[in-house]
């Protein structure tokens, strides 16, 4: 049984007048921040704001790096040449610690999002575009992929730290891999089940496939998606049942 592991969420992803998520809400709950660079979703003032509060309920800081795509909020696969993956990689990081040390916090880690996350679990180029781009601005950087996925092993070859993550609220396949959001009953939204979801993951080092099979998932975080309709109450149940059974909730970034 895991008796630590992180919780984290995708946050500073409000636009303008659009609101998304409730940032400040989370912020209490979770150990690890995601926060968006501008490619896929935030603005300059709605990400500051995000990063003060973080700063503020010291919770680690991560790069939501996504290709640039604000318009399908950075869920469509893009066809880009490796040295553009690199460069706006490089880009996005530097934004984001622009704006962190003017909240008084860093950024620790790098976690790719949407279909840039997806694409890169397998796609090799890709991947390589991505972990090249953290490696040029800081190699401390750590790297968040999908537990079980391909990237991981090739940040880790290229001298990477990595962090192998689960999701509370998407379903997997038998194959370990995220079921896709065009199909039904890929996002969950019982908090209760996906509580009890986390704890078989921590308890038994796997979750239930969408077919029914138990499926292996060794992972050393867990996301909690911040546009999530229910995501806050989703947050509090996850941690509370966890550390009921006596695990800590902890950055997988710490002293």
């Amino acid at each position: 049984m895991i008796k630590t592991i992180d919780l984290n969420s995708d946050l500073g992803e409000g636009f303008g007048q659009w609101r998304m998520g409730n940032d400040k809400e989370i912020l209490g709950i979770v150990s690890s921040a995601n926060v968006a660079c501008g490619f896929h979703a935030g603005d300059p003032v709605g990400i500051l704001q995000t990063l003060k509060s973080a700063q503020e309920n010291n919770v680690t800081i991560g790069a939501h790096v996504s290709y640039p795509d604000l318009v399908g909020f950075g869920r469509r696969k893009m066809d880009l040449a490796s040295h553009e993956i690199t460069a706006d990689v490089i880009y996005q990081i530097g934004a984001l610690q622009g704006l962190a040390a003017a909240a008084g916090t860093k950024v620790s880690y790098v976690k790719p999002h949407g279909a840039l996350y997806n694409t890169i679990a397998n796609d090799k180029d890709q991947a390589i575009a991505v972990i090249e781009g953290i490696l040029a601005i800081d190699a401390n950087l750590v790297l968040v992929g999908l537990a079980g996925s391909n990237v991981l092993k090739l940040a880790q070859e290229r001298g990477l730290k990595i962090v192998a993550e689960a999701f509370a609220d998407r379903a997997y396949t038998s194959q370990g891999e995220l079921v896709s959001r065009r199909e039904a009953g890929s996002v969950l939204h019982d908090a209760d089940l996906v509580a009890q979801r986390m704890l078989q993951l921590v308890t038994e080092g796997g979750v239930e496939s969408i077919d029914g099979k138990f499926t292996p998932i060794q992972a050393d975080s867990i996301c909690v998606h911040g546009d999530s309709p229910g995501a806050v109450e989703m947050a509090k149940q996850v941690r509370t049942v966890l550390q009921q059974a006596g695990v800590t909730i902890r950055s997988f970034i710490h002293p």
